[in-house]
């Protein structure tokens, strides 16, 4: 399911940001040592070690620390820091070697053989073994298990059939060849199948412990988990507790003892308590944003993901290409940014947002450059020719649809406005609720709606993909073959430089038809005391502590 959310969905001032209700100072417990006392010696002064604890904020209770079912971003980066794949996104995004010390992968691309690591164990003790991920992986396609995630595992010789149940359990290409060995066949070669696999829903789960207790990640009593983190205390709608994972293999990476997480859907709230020093990050509030936009505790980091509209290409007058690019070059999303969301997004200057990094070094977005900025001349130019191709005297009524919210409200009556104001076109609002919106824009009943994405892992092709012909994402009837074969291309290409190449194309294409225009890439605005180092907030969305710190 890769989703199409809604911007409340991802504002970042709730989903991944830290308060709690202890006092500033709660977490700065001491340890004493002493060493023992001989006759006649003087006694020595204990010493003392402050205790490390950071807080932090999850917003709600998570979904599920089941990894197969809390696909959502109040339950990644819990379970992002209290379990491991095979692989982990490191401090520069890339995925890299983790609980699989070795990874082997065959000359036409299609199997991939990992070797688990000797001292992988579990928090309980146990060692991490093959078997756990195959386990692990089954339960996620298991069409009983119902998992909102199953369909990125679908690159897996007969896992789509298994998960749509179609095809047995048996032709799901993993398997353990060893204790410590596992392997998995894939349908087509999929470059990006390492940075998917980064995704918690390939974690694996004890199976030892699982088979005993079919509940044994509700409670932290029972909770079993392989990462930097152990649960250990579980107050349902109230907080939760990590404690460093002793028997995790890079725990001595790990430089907090403990992580303190409270649930508070208020970003007041959690702003107040981040001022009072009750905790160690906080969101920004909405009608603080623009004044703390400033503020030398305040990171401004990218998010995989944007803010765009769709056009319905087969209701006019978006049928016509050269009316779509009018409306798109229209658009100033230079000042969208700037005058009306005002929390320090960029300006989207093509579909794939910043946040990917290509086999020559270099940003995806920086090489493909820029394909859409605002030009008033060359949207009225664009609209004067696609209107005499359709033998338009008048332009068709248009109507901009919009979920319930007040900043899409807002965004709409800028468009509104910017439509009126560089092509003399008068655009209609239209303010559904979202619950209706979602399930209407899927049956292309509007003309031009607002859409947003998130990224399910680090690759390009996750939301390129979704324009595809008959994709269930594309919502907008565009179809195009050749942009269908680029992807088709892109999917089977091994040579990392030439897929590169074939995504910027891609891009490049569809901003050139111009089924969509975006206007501003997501980024991740966060408050973060002096005190503390070594978060990494990746693009994808989730928080890794791994290598977090507090002074």
């Amino acid at each position: 399911m890769k989703k199409w959310l809604s911007l409340i969905f991802v504002a970042f001032f709730v989903l991944v940001l830290s308060a709690c209700t202890a006092t500033k100072d709660a977490g700065e417990k001491t340890n004493t040592e002493k060493e023992p006392e001989t006759e006649g010696e003087e006694k020595e002064e204990p010493v003392t070690k402050a205790e490390k604890v950071l807080y932090l904020n999850n917003g709600n209770e998570p979904t599920s620390f089941d990894p197969s079912i809390g696909f959502d971003a109040v339950s990644w980066s819990a379970l992002n820091n209290l379990m491991e794949g095979l692989v982990r996104l490191s401090k520069d995004h890339v995925a890299e070697e983790a609980t699989a010390e070795k990874i082997d992968i065959s000359e036409d691309g299609l199997t991939y053989t990992f070797t688990i690591r000797d001292n992988a164990k579990w928090s309980n003790g146990d060692p991490v073994v093959a078997s756990d991920f195959v386990y692990g992986w089954l339960h996620m396609l298991n069409p009983e298990t119902a998992s909102p995630a199953a369909f990125l595992a679908y690159f897996i010789e007969g896992a789509e059939a298994y998960n749509s149940g179609e095809g047995t359990v048996d032709a799901v290409a993993i398997k353990a060849l060893e204790d410590k060995v596992f392997e998995v066949k894939l349908a087509a070669p999929t470059e990006a199948f390492l940075n998917i696999i980064t995704n918690p829903s390939f974690f694996p789960v004890n199976e030892k412990v699982a088979t005993a207790n079919p509940t044994w990640f509700t409670e932290a009593e029972s909770f079993v988990g392989n990462g930097p983190f152990k649960l250990t205390e579980w107050k349902h709608d109230v907080s939760f507790t990590f404690a460093k994972n002793e028997n995790y293999w890079d725990a001595n990476t790990v430089k907090l003892d403990k992580v303190q997480w409270a649930m508070i859907n208020d970003s007041n709230t959690e702003y107040q308590m981040y001022q009072t020093g009750e905790l160690d990050t906080s969101g920004v509030p909405s009608e603080l944003a623009e004044s703390l936009i400033n503020d030398p505790e305040l990171k401004n980091e990218d998010q995989a993901g944007l803010y765009f509209y769709r056009f319905n290409t087969s209701m006019e007058p978006f049928t016509n290409k050269k009316i779509r690019q009018a409306f798109g070059y229209a658009v100033n999303q230079q000042e969208i940014v700037d005058f009306v969301t005002k929390v320090g997004q960029k300006p989207a200057e093509g579909f794939v947002p910043y946040g990917f990094i290509g086999p020559d070094g270099k940003e995806f977005r920086d090489t493909a450059g820029v394909l859409i900025k605002h030009d008033a001349e060359k949207a009225k130019a664009l609209l004067a020719e696609g209107m005499k191709e359709e033998g338009y005297s008048e332009l068709p009524a248009v109507t901009l649809t919009y979920s319930t919210s007040d900043s899409h409200k807002k965004i709409a009556e800028a468009l509104q406005s910017k439509f009126k104001e560089v092509l003399g076109v008068e655009v209609a609002l239209q303010n559904v609720e979202a619950s209706v919106f979602a399930s209407e824009q899927k049956e292309f009943k509007y003309q031009m709606s607002r859409s947003s994405f998130l990224f399910d892992y680090a690759d390009p092709v996750n939301a390129l993909e979704s324009f595809i012909t008959g994709s269930s994402m594309n919502r907008t009837t565009w179809s195009n073959a050749e942009f269908d074969k680029l992807i088709a291309d892109i999917k089977n290409e091994k040579d990392a430089t030439k897929r590169w190449e074939l995504l910027i194309q891609a891009d490049k294409l569809l901003m050139d038809e111009m089924p969509i225009f975006p206007l501003y890439y997501y980024n991740q605005v966060t408050l973060e005391k002096p005190s503390v180092s070594g978060i990494v907030r990746h693009p994808v969305g989730y928080m890794d502590l791994k290598w977090a710190d507090k002074n």
